[in-house]
């Protein structure tokens, strides 16, 4: 007989501000059509002025090789130096670096022995649980996310709901926001099921938990978070998501944006009406460290955090992980009495 896990809060570091427009940097890809409009509509959106924005000549395709990464990296450093925190990528393609995404070789740095054995422990984040609001002053990781959805109307749609999340949820007056944690009958790809914290409300917050043993969710409303463990997910049209919402779907390649390989790729999601996701561009196994940790992605949000900071600061291995989605969506920016509100509204 199975044991009985035994539900408890995990304690994460009180954390005071988050990323603003003002910390992010966004890259364009001159040879992509898509990137150009979509990076334009995103500039005009956040306010980033051209003093941040930087052009560059990449080619549209899956994957950069070693040598073509290091000239991108190269170009990134000497445009921005320390004048940003993190980068917004207004492009689908490419998303990898050899076998490791793009989001993760840029604040992790190129791996090339990881590309020997995908399914090895790569270096793990110093940024990952931590109480940073500075990644690149702090850690040296200029943390990134990809603008990337299925079309231009998709992604338009996309960093609307991002900038219309900020400051919504969190409050007495606020609509309860639902966090779905499913548990599938696939055990490997549910193996965060132990990460999982107890179900129940969190009046504090406006939130309530759910921890859903079954293979979709349908038809449910006002979904903040929901994620599970399969390889294809059903019945998307029929969750209502909020604006700022975080879903992903533990599998083996989800960030593999470019070619059919038998499993649902993360801008579903997007197209769903997500505001971020996550997924690995190769094969990771079913290795805890390099998905999101379900409880650090729903407190860090919940303090305040972007999205870009929340899913960063849940994923302990990052190398292999590509972050979809509007980077400052913000739900539960608040103030700081709002933020504290969740730790100690967490605590056993």
């Amino acid at each position: 007989m199975p044991s009985v896990i035994q539900r408890r809060w995990f304690n994460v570091p009180r954390v005071q501000g988050r990323l603003t427009a003002a910390d992010l940097g966004l890259v364009i890809n001159t040879e992509d059509p898509y990137s150009v409009r979509v990076g334009e509509y995103y500039a005009k959106a956040r306010g980033i002025p051209d003093a941040r924005i930087l052009k560059v000549a990449l080619p549209v395709r899956a994957t950069l090789t070693k040598e073509e990464f290091a000239e991108f990296n190269r170009r990134v450093d000497r445009f921005y130096g320390g004048r940003v925190q993190a980068l917004a990528l207004a492009w689908r393609l490419p998303y990898a670096v050899e076998c490791n995404a793009i989001t993760g070789a840029l604040a992790m740095g190129f791996d090339p022995a990881l590309c020997a054995n995908t399914c090895g422990m790569p270096k793990p984040s110093p940024y990952f649980g931590s109480a940073s609001t500075r990644p690149h002053a702090d850690h040296k990781m200029r943390l990134s996310m990809l603008l990337a959805a299925p079309s231009f109307d998709s992604a338009k749609a996309l960093i609307d709901r991002g900038v219309k999340s900020d400051g919504t949820l969190g409050s007495p007056t606020s609509p309860v926001a639902n966090v779905h944690f499913l548990t599938t009958a696939d055990n490997v790809r549910s193996v965060r099921n132990v990460l999982f914290p107890p179900p129940g409300p969190i009046k504090a917050m406006a939130l309530n938990i759910s921890l859903d043993r079954a293979e979709h969710l349908r038809n449910a409303s006002n979904v903040l978070i929901y994620l599970t463990g399969s390889t294809q997910v059903q019945y998307l049209d029929t969750v209502q998501f909020l604006p700022g919402a975080l879903a992903d779907h533990l599998t083996s390649f989800g960030g593999v944006l470019d070619k059919p390989h038998g499993q649902m790729n993360i801008l579903s999601w997007i197209e769903a009406g997500a505001t971020a996701t996550y997924g690995t561009a190769s094969e990771p196994c079913a290795h805890l460290q390099k998905f999101p940790h379900p409880q650090g992605l729903l407190l860090f949000y919940a303090q305040g955090a972007t999205a870009l900071e929340a899913y960063w600061k849940s994923v302990a291995w990052p190398q292999q992980g590509l972050f979809v989605g509007e980077p400052l969506a913000a739900p539960f920016d608040r103030g700081v009495a709002a933020r504290n509100a969740i730790s100690e509204s967490a605590t056993p």
